[in-house]
């Protein structure tokens, strides 16, 4: 099963949309524009402390090599 961290490849701001996408098999994209709607939608700044909440928790992807 494989850990919830932030991607280091697949990222536009900190990699979390990007590491959940590639955790539960999403795509990213869809999931990142999934999110600003229901931001825009609703009342966003609780997304917005969820995700900078989760950019500094979640650890890096490690690399190929382990770095």
């Amino acid at each position: 099963m494989k850990k919830l961290v932030k991607s280091t490849t697949n990222k536009k701001i900190a990699g979390v949309l990007g590491g959940i996408a590639d955790r539960y098999g999403f795509n990213a994209n869809v999931l990142r524009i999934a999110y600003v709607l229901a931001a825009l939608f609703t009342a966003g700044l609780p997304f917005v402390i969820v995700y900078a909440v989760l950019a500094m928790v979640l650890p890096k992807e490690s690399g190929p090599y382990g770095a």
